[in-house]
């Protein structure tokens, strides 16, 4: 005889325990206190998915340094609207954890935040030419000030010795850099909100538990129905309203809620390795976070970058992502993710898609076939001193690309982040990577004010969100003095220089 299905309510169900699932549910807590939560995680400890600083792709995406939110136009233009909007939310992220670190809910941010210099560099005539159209069109942006270009070798060697060591003396190389970029663990921060979050009498937090259905009920909340992985025992939760923030599992349990708002959406897997450094010398010789160019048909988040990182109170340092390709949506997710994500509705968006993204796939199955020599010879365009010796292969996590319907195409492959909610607010579920977790807090209040509207409008919620983004509605780029008095008060409650 079965064990008997344990029935039970709450206000609010976040399906995944990673940042964003961490994000809102602290917003939440905030914001409206007086809501219950639940949030159910399948393994057994949270943050261990995308979130976890080893399988993340990127660490404190502020658009100072990615070349690939600066795309250049026809005429030789460079578009920047992508990272002023980046950046603005960024700080927003940062104004959210300066709040939190200064009611004493985070404790120590250098456990999650550092600050290390963003760079980008390139090498050849024609990025150089790129790279300086660049640094002309942001600088004089406000929210870019303090952004500094080179083509001096000198003053590049002084940047980063590692990356001069032994490079020739006629090739063409140009280096911008920021000081006031930053290295975020995601895993750290998650683990600190959701500790917080379990000292809350009306948030409970469910590890070993999978989700194996979601319903909406004759009422209008939804019946989630979840398994304890190590007991055995079944459970339905009713919510009123229900995040799904289970990175690229996401697809699938929004493809299970049934609402007609997730038909035509797809998702394409991409998976990734980093190079590690495994020698403590060549680790303390570079500091600063050092992104290039992607190759043609490299999706955003293979952007090869030389890449600082403070992990456990340790310095790392990494260099790739190199891309690859598996049917897993996560990293321990299953082969079959992919064909089980293949309905009706999506099946031409998807096949579209793919036929317009052969550049990815053929980028794709070269990046699975490269051997560790021709990995370092990627490395060696950073690093020309680079030995395998001193590198190790680690398996990043995985990243699952939305792909949407389109009227013109019949399908598109999106590089963002995308939430995707039901007419009434009562479902939503994040889709996407990059630059997710950084713009988390800005996304998550957004998405707040679509799911929770009259809450969002009292007087109390506004004057609350206000004391915690201090420049919630108005635009930093637009505002010099602001952009400088918000930064300044980060900084000091951050411990950032």
């Amino acid at each position: 005889m079965g064990k008997k299905t344990i029935k039970s309510e709450t206000d609010v169900v976040l399906i995944g325990a990673g940042i964003m699932s961490a994000t809102l549910g602290a917003l939440i807590n905030e914001l409206s206190p007086d809501i219950n939560i639940e949030i159910i995680e399948r393994l057994d400890a949270v943050a261990l998915e995308s979130s976890d600083a080893w399988n993340n792709a990127g660490t404190g995406h502020s658009a100072l340094c990615e070349l690939n939110y600066t795309p250049e136009k026809p005429d030789g233009k460079v578009d920047i609207t992508k990272a002023i909007n980046i950046a603005e939310q960024f700080e927003i992220s940062k104004q959210f954890w300066t709040y939190l670190v200064e009611k004493d809910i985070l404790k120590n941010p250098s456990e999650f935040i550092r600050q290390v210099p963003h760079m980008s560099a390139v090498f050849g005539e024609k990025d150089v030419k790129f790279l300086r159209t660049r640094y002309e069109t942001m600088v004089k942006e406000t929210i870019f000030k303090g952004m500094v270009y080179t083509e001096d070798k000198e003053t590049l060697r002084d940047w980063v010795p590692l990356m001069m060591e032994d490079r020739g003396g006629d090739e063409m190389m140009a280096a911008t850099r920021m000081d006031i970029g930053t290295d975020v663990n995601f895993g750290a921060l998650t683990r600190d909100l959701i500790s917080h979050l379990q000292t809350k009498d009306n948030v409970r937090v469910s590890l070993n538990h999978e989700v194996k259905d979601i319903e909406r009920e004759d009422d209008g909340r939804w019946e989630v129905e979840i398994k304890d992985l190590k007991t055995g025992q079944k459970r339905e939760i009713k919510a009123r309203f229900v995040f799904i923030g289970a990175g690229g599992h996401s697809l699938l349990l929004l493809e299970k809620s049934g609402i007609p708002e997730a038909k035509g959406y797809g998702g394409f897997p991409v998976g990734g390795q980093w190079l590690r450094c495994t020698n403590p010398e060549i680790i303390g010789k570079h500091h600063a976070k050092v992104y290039g160019k992607a190759s043609v048909g490299a999706p955003p988040m293979s952007v090869p970058h030389l890449d600082t990182r403070y992990i456990d109170g340790e310095q790392a340092l990494l260099f790739g992502p190199y891309a690859g390709f598996s049917t897993k949506f996560l990293k321990k997710g299953s082969y079959f993710d992919l064909p089980s994500s293949i309905k009706l509705s999506n099946i031409r968006p998807m096949i579209s898609a793919g036929l317009d993204n052969m550049d990815l796939t053929k980028y794709l199955i070269t990046e699975v076939m490269k051997s560790p020599s021709d990995k370092l010879d990627a490395l060696k365009q950073f690093m020309p001193t680079a030995n395998i010796k001193d590198w190790k292969i680690e398996v990043a996590g995985q990243r699952v690309q939305v792909i949407k319907k389109d009227h013109k195409h019949g399908g598109v492959l999106e590089f963002g982040t995308e939430v995707v909610s039901s007419a009434d607010g009562s479902i939503a579920a994040l889709l996407g990577a990059s630059p997710g977790a950084s713009t988390s807090v800005a996304i998550m209040i957004n998405l707040l004010k679509r799911c929770f509207p009259e809450r969002a409008k009292s007087d109390g919620y506004r004057k609350k969100l206000r004391e915690m983004i201090p420049s919630w509605g108005k635009k930093l780029n637009d505002d010099v003095a602001l952009c400088a008095e918000i930064r300044k008060k980060s900084n000091e409650a951050l411990k950032l220089s």
